[in-house]
């Protein structure tokens, strides 16, 4: 259920550098880059789907648990590693939690904001995913 993507590390003993441009390491155009941080570790986050919109989430710092839902399992995972983003396809219900203190998810997605495009009933998700 999950896609995980290996982006390439670049450095040496000063440090790491990750680049990222659209349709070589992100398999899409980027539209949108957003980024969380802040979040309690008890907060949890998310509790939506997409009906057409791709993202690919990079814990850029600390850890979160992120969740998958395709309507019919649920998996889990870890998302701690920088040089590891996650891919998030449309129609996957999603949530975050067990956020670190030092947590930052940057999200680069292959459109703009639109409210449309959410689903942020489980029900309706569900319906969604079946039909």
């Amino acid at each position: 259920m999950f896609k995980f993507i290996q982006l390439q590390q670049h450095g040496d003993s000063r440090g790491r550098l990750v680049a990222l441009e659209d349709q070589k390491e992100v398999p899409f155009p980027i539209r949108r880059i957003y980024y969380m941080y802040g979040c309690e570790k008890n907060v949890r986050r998310g509790f939506h789907a997409h009906k057409e919109l791709t993202q690919l989430v990079i814990p850029v710092s600390g850890s979160c648990v992120f969740v998958f839902d395709d309507g019919q399992s649920r998996e889990e995972t870890l998302l701690d590693d920088p040089a590891k983003g996650l891919l998030v396809e449309p129609k996957m219900w999603h949530e975050m939690y067990d956020f670190s203190a030092d947590c930052v998810l940057m999200v680069l997605a292959d459109a703009h904001y639109d409210e449309a495009d959410y689903i942020r009933d489980y029900a309706e998700f569900q319906e969604h995913v079946t039909r």
